[in-house]
């Protein structure tokens, strides 16, 4: 079964089945997704045995790595502009940097030993990378114990930080996830204050925009366009329909362009739970990771009894006519 989501311009297929999982295994949940330059489609899981999944653009599983070096609270992946593979893991406060073939080449932090929580030192729960496309300067949210922006030299060595508690320019709540453009702005998603917060390299303050529903995932697509993941309500046992659980389509000037999802949740093709990763190939595809599992009220382990829910979405980009580009 197919749904189309269409606002606009923008017209998708909503795939309920696209991957392929090998036999037994099931990612529990992904919170993170990113997409290389041969449209290869690596997912971050919570399966601590295959906490890395790479998928060809058909859904074929190619293979795993990671296994043995995250906690079960994995959270954010980002491709660097050379390939590599940056990833957050928020349960062992650390940062760590793979080649495209799984081999461990660099940890910023020291796993299993958080700073102070919210002494703005890293790391405590860290939770997205992004890496200059000029320079190679690595920009770490840390973002669950911390309010904060952390930028490190390409080897490691932290230069500066940002950020500290609170709702006004230059403050976060929840810095979740993080993004630069080819201009080098930097755009975190500062999810609990319901905003995107831009700064120059620096971490001096540039604009914000407002209104978006606990941004939880973001990136930028070739087409130049900002993606934005947002989540649903936390803390109420039946949530209102439409507020979250949906992708949202922005310019890089602050312009919103689409937003796509049903008012209401579910697991089902067209409808989203929590989305919490966002990619975006070459054909202009989506790719949308989910915490089904975790997430409060609604997860997959609030279910009596706990299950796991679909994770893992494929939007194809249909043009004008209906056809997929």
């Amino acid at each position: 079964m197919t749904v189309t989501l269409r606002d606009g311009d923008f017209a998708y297929e909503s795939l309920e089945y696209w991957e392929t999982f090998p036999e037994g295994v099931s990612p529990v949940e992904c919170p993170g997704i990113a997409v290389d330059d041969k449209d290869d489609v690596f997912v971050l899981t919570r399966n601590v045995e295959y906490p890395i999944m790479v998928f060809a653009p058909d859904g074929t599983f190619k293979r795993s790595f990671g296994a043995g070096v995250f906690s079960d609270f994995a959270h954010g992946i980002s491709i660097a502009p050379d390939g590599m593979i940056f990833c957050a893991d928020v349960g062992n406060h650390a940062i760590r940097k793979f080649s495209p073939d799984g081999e461990l080449l660099l940890t910023i932090g020291t796993p299993d030993q958080p700073a102070e929580i919210w002494s703005g030192e890293p790391f405590c729960r860290p939770t997205h990378v992004a890496v200059s496309p000029n320079s190679g300067d690595v920009f770490i949210t840390d973002g669950y114990g911390n309010s904060r922006v952390h930028k490190y030299s390409a080897d490691g060595e932290r230069i500066l930080s940002w950020g500290e508690p609170g709702i006004d320019p230059g403050q976060f709540v929840m810095p979740h996830n993080i993004v630069i453009d080819a201009d080098e702005r930097i755009y975190v998603a500062d999810r609990e204050c319901l905003r995107v917060q831009i700064f120059d390299t620096d971490g001096q303050f540039i604009t914000m925009w407002n209104n978006i529903y606990r941004p939880d995932g973001m990136t930028i697509g070739p087409d130049g366009l900002l993606y934005i993941a947002e989540l649903n309500t936390q803390g109420i046992e039946v949530p209102p329909p439409g507020v979250g659980h949906r992708i949202s389509i922005w310019s890089l000037d602050g312009k919103q362009l689409a937003r796509l999802g049903d008012p209401d949740m579910g697991e089902e093709a067209g409808k989203f739970i929590a989305p919490h990763g966002i990619a975006v190939d070459s054909k202009l595809d989506l790719y949308i990771g989910e915490v089904t599992y975790s997430v409060p009220e609604v997860g997959g382990r609030h279910q009596d009894p706990p299950r796991e829910f679909k994770s893992l979405k494929k939007l194809k980009r249909l043009g004008a006519s209906g056809e997929a580009k």
